[in-house]
């Protein structure tokens, strides 16, 4: 896929809507028509879910972690996982939150966004929270490739408050993040006005989210939180724009992303489906209800 990330994300996401499907694959979640629990079972699984968004939703999401915990064979499957979802036409946020400092932070950066990176991804997620050297080599790669950075400024889990929220000088820690990251939001825009630099920004906080936009107006936001962790699709947009007006009149929010993860992969009935088709139209028909509720918003 050519071009600069934040406009292929704006371009996928008016065509097919902003929902982004995360890949957390627990193999004791899993349907058992997938076979024993290991990294075979996930690479199946992945094929599957594949095959139920290519067209369909914008991006995926793998979560590096629980394919690292089955050693080489895992990031074999997660590589073939990125590889097989870029070619169905889906955009890969590789959800590493990788941060460090120096040598290691641009090591960390060659090896995801580099011209010979050890798994082809779109974008990755980092931590911003070692200060500005710890994410410049990100930002240079990402402009270099024509990729994207995805900054953990505000996160969506219950302890995020104890260091994201804290008061300094100048406000909540979140907005000190923000602000330091606005000389790479510019560097990193694009033809669609909108940069590379996406911001994650959880959706169970709207209005830290709706802040975060008069921030940075023109970072794409990643929104996780939807569905299983209870934001609904009003929270998960609120930090985004309202788009052009399409064929049927509506104006719909687009400026990112929102992550949608148990909810389109564990829905009730999957854990037990008998064939791969009727997984399958159980699959489809969770990200259906979740592209449905986030057309029906309106910010």
């Amino acid at each position: 896929m050519g071009g600069n990330f934040a406009d292929r994300v704006i371009a996928a996401t008016r065509r097919l809507g902003p929902l982004c499907v995360g890949f957390d694959p627990y193999p004791e979640q899993m349907a058992a028509l997938f076979g024993p629990p290991g990294s075979d079972a996930i690479a199946a699984f992945g094929r599957a879910l594949v095959e139920c968004c290519a067209g369909r939703v914008a991006a995926v999401k793998p979560q590096i972690s629980l394919f690292e915990r089955f050693g080489a064979q895992g990031f074999e499957t997660l590589t073939g996982f990125c590889e097989h979802a870029r070619a169905a036409g889906l955009l890969v946020i590789l959800d590493a939150k990788r941060g460090d400092i120096g040598a290691t932070a641009n090591a960390y950066a060659e090896a995801y966004l580099g011209p010979a990176p050890v798994l082809h991804a779109d974008c990755v997620t980092v931590n911003p929270l070692m200060g500005r050297d710890s994410f410049e080599p990100f930002v240079a790669a990402a402009g270099r490739m024509g990729k994207g950075v995805a900054m953990l400024i505000r996160t969506s889990n219950p302890g995020a408050a104890d260091l994201f929220d804290a008061q300094t000088a100048e406000g909540p820690l979140w907005t000190r993040i923000a602000r330091l990251l606005a000389p790479a939001e510019a560097r990193l825009r694009g033809n669609s006005e909108y940069s590379s630099l996406m911001a994650v920004m959880g959706a169970t906080v709207p209005a830290e989210a709706r802040r975060l936009r008069e921030i940075l107006p023109h970072a794409l936001i990643l929104a996780p939180g939807y569905g299983a962790q209870g934001a609904s699709a009003m929270d998960a947009l609120a930090g985004f724009l309202p788009g052009p007006k399409q064929a049927d009149g509506r104006i719909r929010p687009e400026g990112g992303l929102v992550n949608a993860s148990r909810s389109i992969l564990y829905p009730p009935g999957a854990a037990v489906a008998g064939s791969r088709a009727a997984w399958q139209d159980i699959i489809s028909s969770a990200i259906g209800a979740a592209q449905a509720d986030l057309a029906a918003a309106v910010v």
